[in-house]
């Protein structure tokens, strides 16, 4: 099977998939907007003490990559299934700020006591879940196999 064919054989995405996939990409386009404004302050209580850049700078960086993954989620459907592994793997990165987060009990987002921080660890691997299925990633995972 050519490359081109393998592109075309993938199964559509369907309303769910789609609208959910919609959904994940505005979401971290506005995440990464809130990064460069008017969140900024509120995403550096999950900057972990070892990132060896300053806490202000990472938020910038990471917002930077957020906007970019959420335009990508949003317009790069040939390509949703590379896009949805990374945005798993971005999810992933993040976790130990809110690991961190919890752990050091810094307020931020409205997550002012143990509970509710620790609650919220509980939520990325939804996220991880929603990158992967709502691009289908995971379904298509062959797909990265016959592109090589």
């Amino acid at each position: 099977m050519t490359k081109s064919a393998a592109l075309n054989s993938a199964k559509p995405l369907g309303f769910a998939r789609h609208s959910a996939r919609i959904v994940l990409g505005s979401f971290l386009t506005f995440a990464g907007i809130g990064h460069l404004t008017f969140a900024r302050e509120e995403f550096q209580a999950q900057v972990p003490h070892f990132v060896p850049l300053d806490p202000d700078l990472t938020v910038v960086l990471s917002g930077v990559a957020e906007i970019g993954l959420g335009l990508s989620v949003l317009t790069l459907l040939k390509k949703r299934v590379h896009v949805g592994w990374v945005v798993a793997l971005f999810f992933l990165a993040v976790f130990p700020g809110n690991l961190i987060q919890w752990q050091e009990g810094r307020d931020g987002f409205g997550l002012d006591t143990d509970g509710k921080r620790f609650t919220r660890l509980f939520f990325q691997p939804v996220l991880i879940a929603l990158a992967l299925w709502s691009t289908a990633a995971w379904r298509d995972r062959a797909q990265l196999r016959r592109q090589k």
